[in-house]
């Protein structure tokens, strides 16, 4: 699965460890994050995260 990055404060998604504390199991791919996600870093929304390459 693809990683992604926080463009704001470089945050790293990475869908096989999810974001527990914020409710997102383990295994959720980026693209299946809930709309209302936001970067547990510094709270921006998903449009300012970009694929890790």
């Amino acid at each position: 699965m693809q990683s992604y990055e926080c463009t704001a404060c470089e945050y790293v998604y990475i869908p096989e460890e999810g974001d527990p504390d914020n409710g997102v199991a383990p295994g959720t791919a980026f693209e299946d994050l809930p709309d209302d996600w936001v970067c547990p870093s510094c709270g921006v929304d998903k449009d300012f995260f970009e694929p890790v390459a």
